[in-house]
């Protein structure tokens, strides 16, 4: 039985490839993540194609969870999955980036079905980080 899978849509590459790094190192990479940031020429944005890549990376049957850094990201990726063959089911999640994509990745590592690694992403929402 394998793992929900990650992707994470950020403007800047460096961001996706950090987070990335995070929540694998959390994990010791048992959890497959790709990443689509920036555009093709290397500036700021994102690019539906190189996220329908990303997600076409990683796609297994437990499906994959998308995470995106800012609003403006949702709509390349909505274009992105309308362009998927059917398969494994692909959710994009409105979990915070860094915080979400952590704790999908601990999530998917202890073989959550996608929608609990969903959830678990969506409570992120929820977290304190400083006490008031």
């Amino acid at each position: 039985m394998g793992t929900v899978s990650l992707v994470l849509v950020s403007h800047s590459r460096q961001l996706a490839e950090g987070v990335r790094e995070l929540a694998a190192q959390m994990t010791q990479g048992r959890v497959k993540i790709a990443v689509a940031g920036g555009t093709a020429d290397g500036r700021l944005g994102t690019d539906a194609t190189a996220i329908l890549g990303a997600i076409e990376e990683v796609r297994g049957p437990e499906g994959v969870l998308v995470l995106v850094d800012l609003g403006s990201a949702v709509l390349s990726t909505q274009m992105a999955i309308e362009q998927l063959p059917v398969g494994g089911r692909v959710l994009l999640s409105n979990a915070p980036f860094v915080e979400g994509a952590v704790i999908a990745a601990v999530e998917a590592s202890i073989d959550s079905d996608l929608d609990g690694v969903a959830a678990a992403a969506l409570g992120a929402r929820q977290m304190e980080k400083v006490s008031t």
